[in-house]
C-alpha cells in the first residue's frame, strides 16, 4: 500500500488486520521530495511476493514516469487507485497539502484507464477492490447469476447491478432442469435465483454446482439472510465445498452482525471474498469487470495509429510561426482550418474579406447561401460575441450583414482589432450530429484530447470524454463510446448511423498533430459535423505557445518515435525497410512466428511454441518507448526479423532479444540487427546490455562473442548462459 497520507496509512492497516489481508509493503511518501509513485511502482512490480498494488494519491508530480511505471505494473498485476480531490475545493486542499499543482480530476481519471488501473472513490470500495481482485480469479465475461434465500435482496442486488449497467445471466434450458430438480417448486425459476428462506446447505450447495456449470454465467453471487429455520453456516460451507473445482469467481454476502462473523471468517480461510451486504458484493463485481474491461482494451489491436507520417508538419509550422511573427497568440481561422487540412480533416472551405464588399462578392461566387464570420485575434468566442451570422443569401445581404456586425462589435468591443470577414457555405445534412473535438494543456498530464456534444451549448450539455494520446483506432473508438451523443452517432429512428470511422479519423489525426507541433496550447474543433455522409469540421480555433515549447516529455505517453525509422543492410547485401514496432504489427508478428521452424522458435522463447498468443504478442507489440525498444526489419514478405531491448527504470541496463525468419539465418541479418540495438542503447545512454542465451544456441552465443559480448552463467539456471557487453567501452 502507497499512500502521501500518514492517516490513511494507519486506517488500511487497522483495517487489514480484521479482515486477515496481509500488506507485504506500507508505504508513505510524503510531499515525493525524492522517491515518488513511479519508484515505489516499479520496486512493487517486481516484486513477486505482492499479489496487488493499492495506491492513495492527493497528486503527480512526473507524469510520463508514473504513466510508464503504472503501465508496466498494471500488466503484471492489479493496481486500484483511490485519487484525493475529485472536486475544485477538495484538489485545492490536497495540492497545499502535497506541495504540488493537482491537475483535473476528468483528466487524472482517463490517466489510471489508459494505464490499465482500477480507479475507486472511497476507502471502503479500496477495502472491496482488493478483496475481490487479490483472489486471483477474475472473470472471463461479464454474465451474472444470483444466488440468494431471500427475495428481496436478489432483487436490491440486481437493481444496484443494473445501476451498474452490468448484465444479469440468462440461465440455460439445462441449468433450468437442474435447478427445478434439486429446488422447491416454488423457487423463483429464474436469475436471481431465490431457494426460499428455509434453504438449507445441502441446497445450496446443489444450486451453486449447476449455476457454476452453465456457460452462460461468468461469475456468481451467493447472498444468505439468516432466518430461524436454516443455519447459515451450514450453508457457507456447503457453498465453500462447491467452489474446489470451479475457475469462476464466487462473491458472497452473508447478511447480519454476530451471527454471519462465522461464515465470513471461514470464506476469508478460503480465499472467497465476502461482503457485509449485496450492494457491496455488486460493487466488487463490478471493479472485476471494469479491470478487466482495461486490461482488454489494452490488449485490443489497433488497425491504424499515430505512426508519424500522416500530417505535413511544415505547413502548419510555417503557420505556426507566422502568427509568432506577428505577435499572435491564436492562428485565425483561415489558418487554423489550414493546419486541419494538413492533417487531412476535412474542412468547409472558408474565405477571407477585408470587408463588407469583399464579403459580399465572395458570397455571390459562391452562390450558395453562406455564413459569414468576424476575423478577429482578440474575439475567440465569435458566436458570444455577435459576430456569426448564418444562412445569409445573395451578395446584398452579406454586405449588409457585414455592415451590421462591424457596428456592432464597435460598439461592445471597442478594443478589439476587427480584421475582416470570414465565408463559407452552409452546410446542410440532414441528421447530422455536431460534436467538438479538442485539446487542452493539463498541468500535470500535458496535451489531453477531448470529445463530445458540440455546438453552442457544448458547456450546458457537457457530454464529454478525456483521452491521452497518443490515439490509436481502438483508443479513439473507447473516447467515443464514453459519451452519450455516441447513441446518435449510431442513428435513431430515420436518421442513419454517422460516419463513425470518420470521426475516428480526424481524432487519430488531432492526436498526431498534437504530437508533431509543442507549440500547439490549445484547438478546438467545434462543430464538427457527422453524418451518414461524412465528417466536416465548420470552425476551429488553435491559440499556440509564445515561446518554443522543447520539453521532450511534454505527452504523458510517449508518441511513436517516426525518426528512427531508415534502411538496414544484411551481410549478404540484402537491404530492408527498418522501423520501430507500431501496436497494429501484431498480425504480422504472429504470422512470422507461426512460419518458424519449431527449432527456431525453441531457442528464442526457451520453449516450444507453435502459435504466439494474442496477449504476447500485444505485449511485444504495445511497447512502452520509453522503456523499450524493437524494431522490425521489413521486405515484401512480412517482418523479417526482429530485434528489441528492455531497460530499466533507471535505464542502466536492458535486456535484448533478438530473431530473424527462419529460412534468413545465415544471411547476417541477425547481426546487423544486433549492430543496430547496440548503436541505440548507446545513444539512449544506457550502460550494460545483456541477453539469456540456451547454451545449445550455438549460433547465438557465437553471434555474441563476434559482438563483443561477455559470457557468465545464470543462477539457478543450468541450461542458459547470460551474455554481457559493457556499453561504456568503445
Amino acid at each position: 500500500f502507497v499512500t502521501q497520507s500518514g492517516a490513511v496509512l494507519t486506517s488500511v492497516l487497522d483495517w487489514a488486520e480484521g479482515r486477515g489481508i496481509g500488506f507485504s509493503h506500507m508505504v508513505s511518501l510524503g510531499g515525493m521530495a525524492d522517491v515518488d509513485f513511479g519508484d515505489m511502482l516499479d520496486y512493487l512490480a517486481a516484486d513477486r511476493q505482492v499479489s496487488a498494488i493499492l495506491l492513495y494519491v492527493e497528486s503527480i508530480t512526473h507524469a510520463r514516469k508514473f504513466m510508464s511505471a503504472a503501465r508496466a505494473a498494471a500488466r503484471l498485476k492489479p493496481v486500484i487507485v483511490i485519487k484525493a480531490g475529485r472536486h475544485a475545493a477538495a484538489a485545492k486542499a490536497a495540492a497545499s497539502h502535497t506541495g504540488a499543482l493537482a491537475g483535473s480530476d476528468a483528466v487524472y481519471d482517463a490517466a489510471f484507464r489508459r494505464a490499465g488501473m482500477l480507479r475507486v472513490t472511497e476507502l471502503e470500495e479500496l477495502f472491496d477492490a482488493v478483496e475481490t481482485l487479490a483472489a486471483r480469479v477474475q472473470p472471463v465475461g461479464e454474465r451474472l447469476a444470483i444466488l440468494t434465500n431471500g427475495g428481496g435482496m436478489g432483487v436490491l442486488a440486481t437493481d444496484r447491478l443494473m445501476d451498474e449497467s452490468g448484465q444479469l445471466a440468462e440461465l440455460s434450458d439445462d441449468t433450468l432442469t437442474a435447478l427445478n430438480d434439486c429446488l422447491p417448486r416454488t423457487w423463483s425459476h429464474g436469475n436471481p435465483v431465490d431457494i426460499i428462506g428455509d434453504a438449507p446447505g445441502a441446497r445450496y450447495g446443489a444450486a451453486t454446482e449447476a449455476l457454476l456449470r452453465d456457460r452462460g454465467v461468468d461469475a456468481l453471487v451467493v447472498l444468505n439472510c439468516p432466518t430461524a429455520i436454516a443455519d447459515s453456516v451450514e450453508a457457507a460451507e456447503a457453498v465453500t465445498g462447491h467452489l474446489r473445482d470451479s475457475h469462476k469467481p464466487v462473491l458472497t454476502s452473508w447478511l447480519g452482525g454476530a451471527r454471519a462473523e462465522p461464515s465470513r471468517k471461514l470464506f476469508r480461510a478460503h480465499g472467497i471474498p465476502t461482503y457485509e451486504t449485496p450492494g457491496q458484493a455488486i460493487n466488487a463485481f463490478s471493479h472485476m469487470v471494469r479491470y478487466q474491461r482495461n486490461q482488454d482494451l489494452l490488449m485490443q489491436t489497433p488497425s491504424t495509429g499515430s505512426d508519424g507520417g500522416n500530417g505535413d508538419r511544415e505547413a502548419v509550422a510555417a503557420l505556426i510561426d507566422r502568427a509568432r511573427t506577428e505577435g499572435r497568440e491564436w492562428l485565425n481561422e483561415a489558418e487554423a482550418k489550414q493546419a486541419l487540412a494538413a492533417y487531412a480533416i476535412p474542412i468547409v472551405e472558408t474565405r477571407t474579406a477585408p470587408d463588407p464588399e469583399k464579403a459580399g462578392a465572395i458570397a455571390a461566387a459562391f452562390d450558395a447561401p453562406v455564413a459569414l464570420k468576424i476575423v478577429s485575434r482578440d474575439i475567440t468566442h465569435k458566436s458570444d460575441a455577435g459576430g456569426v451570422m448564418l444562412n445569409l443569401e445573395g451578395a446584398d445581404a452579406v454586405r449588409a450583414s457585414a455592415e451590421a456586425m462591424l457596428t456592432r462589435l464597435r460598439k461592445s468591443h471597442p478594443d478589439a482589432a476587427l480584421e475582416g470577414f470570414a465565408v463559407q457555405p452552409m452546410v446542410s445534412q440532414k441528421g447530422a450530429s455536431e460534436l467538438i473535438v479538442g485539446m487542452s494543456d493539463d498541468a500535470t498530464f500535458g496535451p489531453v484530447i477531448l470529445f463530445g456534444e458540440g455546438g453552442t451549448a457544448v458547456e450546458i450539455v457537457a457530454d464529454k470524454a478525456i483521452g491521452l494520446p497518443p490515439l490509436n483506432d481502438v483508443l479513439a473508438r473507447d473516447l467515443i463510446g464514453r459519451t452519450k451523443v455516441m447513441r446518435k452517432l449510431r442513428g435513431y429512428r430515420d436518421v442513419p448511423a454517422a460516419d463513425i470511422d470518420g470521426v475516428i479519423g480526424v481524432l487519430i489525426a488531432i492526436s498526431q498533430l498534437v504530437a508533431d507541433m509543442p507549440a500547439i496550447a490549445e484547438l478546438d474543433i467545434n462543430p464538427l459535423i457527422a453524418s451518414d455522409k461524412g465528417v466536416m469540421a465548420l470552425d476551429a480555433r488553435i491559440r499556440i505557445h509564445g515561446a518554443a515549447e522543447t520539453r521532450d516529455d511534454r505527452l504523458a505517453i510517449s508518441p511513436y518515435p517516426a525518426g528512427l525509422s531508415g534502411q538496414i543492410s544484411a551481410r549478404n547485401g540484402a537491404d530492408y525497410s527498418l522501423r520501430p514496432i507500431r501496436p497494429e504489427d501484431e498480425p504480422d508478428l504472429i504470422a512470422m512466428v507461426e512460419q518458424l521452424d519449431p527449432e527456431d522458435a525453441r531457442l528464442r522463447f526457451m520453449s516450444s511454441m507453435r502459435r504466439m498468443s494474442h496477449r504476447l504478442a500485444a505485449r511485444l507489440t504495445q511497447i512502452d518507448y520509453d522503456r523499450e525498444m524493437a524494431f522490425i526489419a521489413l521486405d515484401d514478405a512480412g517482418i523479417a526479423g526482429v530485434v528489441r531491448l528492455t531497460a530499466d527504470p533507471d535505464n542502466e541496463r536492458a535486456e535484448y532479444a533478438v530473431l530473424v525468419r527462419s529460412p534468413l539465418k545465415g544471411t547476417g541479418l541477425g547481426f546487423a540487427l544486433m549492430q543496430h540495438i547496440i548503436d541505440h542503447a548507446r545513444a539512449r545512454g544506457i550502460k550494460t546490455l545483456f541477453g539469456h542465451v540456451l547454451k545449445e544456441n550455438h549460433a547465438m552465443l557465437s553471434l555474441a562473442a563476434e559482438l563483443g559480448f561477455m559470457t557468465e552463467p545464470v543462477e539457478g539456471e543450468s541450461d542458459q548462459l547470460r551474455v554481457v557487453l559493457d556499453l561504456r567501452s568503445p
